[in-house]
């Protein structure tokens, strides 16, 4: 465009105004695009061209809200300088931006002086020249060291990528030798399945062939039996065939021959019956047959004593399970009865906090009666003097009257009688004023008992009737008989008033002085003011109830004194430096500082520290600067306990509170301990000696409030910069590969937990500072507490002891409802049942919170908090078919399940496809609840179980892990954050 415009041999500076106008307008938008308004300034202001108002109008108005609005209006200005502002520009151009003008006048750019219009002299111009090439260099030296730069960090970059590629080589190569791990393991697995059940069937073998042989032992000895029997009987009738053949013998008669026949035929006949006939082998087979009968017999025998003995193997169990209940309600009654015993503790000790605070508070209203009486003592001092005035002008009236009555006597020559003169004079001399002195100081009545005459006794009535001789002795002696117990009184006195020594002294000194004068002229003392007790008033303070407020000069208020103890003692004064302001207002060693107020910035702060630790409160003392108001109280004994406590080395501080571990952190040297994410840990010192910024903690057992290892853990702040630092790296390494931010996120779950104090608005674990209300409205916007930093990595947890039998929460949710029912079938477990309500007890029970979920939306059968309650009083588990939002709702009633989460992954949800489909659900379904509820588990204030994935098989072994973990989790200590 520009070649259009000019000829190539045409010089600018030949050119006229309109034409050199025209040729800049021409190119106007390419140069408010390309240009910066700030790099041809100081040229356009070293050729006179613009001045000091225009450079602020270009750079700083506001209605110029880009760079080539601001461009453009450098333009415009330009345009009133005519031809110089032209040419000026296009010689800056030609210096800056060198493309730019060849683009615009289609000429080469060249720095000779025969280029420039004279604008600007030949020095200044080459001076310019000089400091423009000059920053160009440095602009250029620095691009090219941001390029070596780029290009190291280039190379370092492909180093980490091939290092991660090579990992990523190694962990597949990893995973696929896990996964033919995982299939061998599978596979022997099922072999030994195998042989189990051949081992099984070899012991049945066995068992019959045993059963089988006694069976036939015993057949075999019934045999033997009768065997035995039958040779008995063949022995019993040989003797008696012999004997008869005998006595036949003996015998003679004729008959003899047929008589030998006949024994004859019967030998063979014995002989024949002695042989095995069939018929007796009928009768033994069938006895053989008898037997195998009576075998099978004693077989169903014992199969009915085998059932016999499984029914009580199963009867024992039952009673076992009985046993097991009836001890858990043993300990439960017994932790009922510790906890009725550490009430009545705390009970007495409130008796007793309540009986002290009753003694101080009957001190403290004799403390100010006292005062009450010294005021009033003080004002009769007061009217004293005035009495004592008013006498010595009564007797100079007196003195002036008898001076005129003596001169008119002797001018008159006749003189009043003396007894007139004493009548007239009577009135005037024994005139007195009645006061009322009810509170007069009793040390000044046995003090000065023999000098008062008179006239001080007047002073001191009590009566309200005029005084004469007799009422005056009366009232003196009144007074005498009441000045021992006043006295006493007085002396009791003293210790509730802080007595400074100058004043004393000084009190003391004309206490004397009065006395003197008043043994000499046995009157008042008109010069002095009686030696009361004087509260120690050079700074402010106020005695309200058991705590003194002082008011001092706090600079550098950690030198002027040093503190022990800690949150579960109170922070004590342990030592206050001499001649410090602390000492000079009166503070002593085992004072228990409760508050602290100071102003900062012209803001007054107040900082509560009954309860703080010892970092907290040498923190907020710190930060004292000018006057504070300190707020004390008493506790002598329990600072002398806690130093004995301290000398014997039985605790390090006073600090004493328990937390929940939100990162993880590897030991470390100098005894550091070694946590997980989830661990409770016992803090007992919050300022260790020779450690900064660390705590001394220990390991809780989860069963009980005992101590295990313990060592050193970064303090608060620390340990919340180590927690940013972490989040930082893993998210950094999060961003390189999809991959690796599955892993990276996985990990994170496992070594942080974000908890966020957003509700709250401060930190749990930090001093209350609290900015004083003001009348004004700004005052009361800025009073409201400070929010503090969201992440913490320690939550302040307290200990619960909940019924013996807790709810059981099986999550995720979709695999709680398949399990619930498989859990609810054994014994000392039941599910929970929704209850039908009205709309009326629907309501009333949405109101009071009790409503822990609804089976349907909008309908009247609900999960309550009576059905779980009902459950628990049998002293069973309670199975809670429900989702997370019930868990806050039962805390709230102090209700704390046992909340188990699954962990699912593919391989995992593969196992359970049967039962998925039974219920209508899917792996993915099951795989989505997992991941969205993972993430919630974290903001809950109380501690869960979580079960690996790959710990079971099947469904039979994850609900016996389920049940061995309920056993384990029941016997555990249940840790409660607040409520964040």
């Amino acid at each position: 465009m520009a070649e259009e415009c000019v000829p190539k041999d045409l010089d600018p500076k030949e050119m006229g105004e309109e034409e050199l106008w025209e040729l800049i307008n021409d190119n106007r938008h390419r140069i408010s695009l390309g240009v910066r308004p700030c790099i041809l300034i100081p040229y356009l202001r070293q050729a006179r061209v613009l001045n000091e108002m225009d450079e602020d109008e270009i750079l700083s108005c506001h209605n110029l809200t880009n760079r080539c609005m601001r461009t453009s209006h450098m333009l415009d200005l330009l345009r009133t300088q005519g031809k110089n502002g032209g040419m000026a520009l296009l010689e800056s151009l030609m210096i800056h931006y060198p493309a730019l003008y060849t683009q615009v006048t289609g000429r080469k750019p060249s720095t000779e002086p025969s280029r420039f219009s004279g604008l600007i002299k030949y020095s200044e111009l080459t001076e310019y020249l000089v400091r423009a090439v000059t920053g160009m260099q440095k602009e250029l030296q620095e691009a090219r060291n941001e390029a070596s730069k780029l290009r190291a960090h280039g190379a370092s970059l492909e180093a980490d990528i091939s290092q991660m590629m090579e990992q990523e080589m190694k962990s597949r190569t990893l995973r696929t030798d896990n996964e033919r791990i995982q299939r061998h393991l599978c596979s022997l697995q099922r072999e030994v399945t195998k042989l189990k059940d051949e081992k099984c069937d070899l012991y049945i073998r066995y068992t019959a062939a045993i059963e089988e042989k006694s069976a036939v032992n015993g057949r075999l000895h019934e045999l033997n039996l009768q065997v035995y029997q039958l040779q008995t009987e063949l022995q019993n009738a040989q003797a008696e065939n012999e004997f008869q053949r005998q006595r036949s013998l003996k015998s003679v008669c004729p008959e003899s021959p047929q008589l030998q026949d006949e024994v004859r035929s019967l030998r063979c006949q014995l002989v024949k019956a002695e042989k095995l006939d069939p018929a007796r082998q009928d009768i033994l087979a069938q006895d053989l047959a008898e037997a195998i009968d009576s075998q099978v017999e004693l077989a169903e025998q014992l199969r009915s004593y085998r059932e016999e003995n499984e029914q009580l193997l199963r009867d024992k169990k039952k009673l076992l399970d009985q046993n097991e209940s009836l001890s858990l309600q043993v300990q439960q009654l017994t932790l009922d009865c510790k906890m009725h015993q550490e009430k009545n503790t705390v009970i007495q000790s409130q008796m007793k906090a309540l009986q002290a605070e009753r003694d101080q508070a009957y001190q403290s209203r004799d403390e100010a009666q006292a005062m009450i009486a010294r005021v009033l003592a003080e004002k009769d001092t007061l009217r004293c003097q005035l009495v004592e005035l008013q006498e010595k002008v009564f007797s100079l009236q007196t003195k002036r009257s008898s001076t005129e009555l003596h001169q008119s006597s002797e001018e008159t020559e006749g003189g009043w009688d003396s007894p007139s003169s004493s009548s007239d004079e009577c009135p005037v001399s024994c005139r007195r004023r009645l006061c009322r002195m009810d509170a007069i100081n009793p040390s000044m009545v046995s003090c000065n008992s023999e000098c008062e005459d008179g006239a001080m006794c007047s002073v001191r009535s009590r009566n309200a009737e005029p005084p004469s001789p007799e009422s005056l002795r009366r009232r003196k002696e009144i007074l005498y008989a009441e000045s021992s117990s006043e006295a006493a009184e007085t002396d009791s006195l003293l210790d509730d008033f802080v007595l400074l020594p100058s004043v004393v002294n000084e009190g003391m000194q004309t206490f004397r002085l009065s006395s003197r004068r008043r043994s000499s002229s046995r009157s008042l003392s008109r010069s002095s003011v009686p030696p009361f007790l004087m509260r120690s008033r050079p700074k402010a303070i106020r005695v309200s109830g058991r705590v003194l407020s002082i008011s001092f000069q706090g600079e550098a208020l950690l030198s002027q004194l040093a503190v022990v103890g800690g949150n579960k003692t109170g922070v004590f004064v342990h030592q206050v430096t001499e001649g410090s302001a602390a000492h000079t207002v009166g503070i002593s060693p085992g004072a228990q500082i409760v508050e602290v107020k100071y102003e900062k910035n012209q803001k007054a702060l107040r900082m509560v520290l009954e309860d703080s630790t010892l970092e907290e409160a040498m923190w907020a003392l710190g930060q004292v600067a000018g006057i504070c108001h300190l707020s004390l109280r008493p506790r002598q004994d329990d600072y002398e306990a806690l130093l004995q406590q301290l000398q014997s080395s039985e605790t390090s501080s006073g600090d004493s509170f328990y937390v929940r571990v939100n990162m993880s952190l590897a030991a470390g040297p100098g005894g550091t301990l070694a946590v997980s994410c989830n661990d409770i840990l016992h803090v007992t010192n919050t300022r260790p000696a020779g450690i900064d910024d660390s705590w001394c903690a220990s390991h809780v057992h989860p069963c009980q409030l005992l101590d295990l290892q313990s060592g050193t853990v970064p303090n608060y702040y620390r340990a919340q910069r180590l927690l940013i630092r972490a989040i930082e790296d893993m998210s950094f390494q999060a961003k390189k590969s999809e991959k690796g931010e599955r892993v990276m996120t996985q990990n994170t779950q496992k070594t942080v937990r974000i908890v966020s104090t957003g509700r709250q608005g401060r930190n749990p674990l930090w001093v209350s500072v609290e900015e004083e209300k003001s009348a004004s409205a700004e005052s009361d916007a800025t009073s409201a507490p400070r929010s503090c930093v969201t992440l913490m990595p320690y939550t302040l947890v307290t200990p619960r002891y909940p019924p013996v039998c807790r709810p059981v929460l099986l999550l995720p949710s979709v695999l709680g409802r398949i399990l619930d029912k498989k859990l609810a079938s054994w014994q000392g477990f039941q599910l929970c049942e929704p209850e039908v309500l009205s709309s009326s007890e629907h309501a009333a029970q949405l109101q009071r919170s009790e409503i822990l979920e609804e089976v349907e939306q909008g309908g009247s059968r609900c999960y309550t908090l009576q059905s779980v309650e009902k459950v628990m009083k049998k002293g069973i588990h309670c199975v809670l078919p429900l989702g997370l939002d019930c868990v806050r709702r039962l805390q709230r009633s102090e209700i704390f399940p046992i909340i188990i989460f699954i962990g699912q992954s593919a391989r995992s949800a593969r196992k359970l496809r049967s039962k998925l489909h039974r219920h209508s659900q899917t792996e993915e379904q099951l795989l989505a609840c997992s991941r969205s509820e993972e993430p919630l588990l974290d903001k809950l204030p109380c501690l869960y179980h979580s079960v690996d994935p790959e710990s079971w098989c099947d469904q039979t072994s994850l609900l016996t892990s389920l049940r061995t973990i309920i056993w384990e989790e029941q016997k555990k200590i249940v840790w409660v954050e607040p409520d964040l």
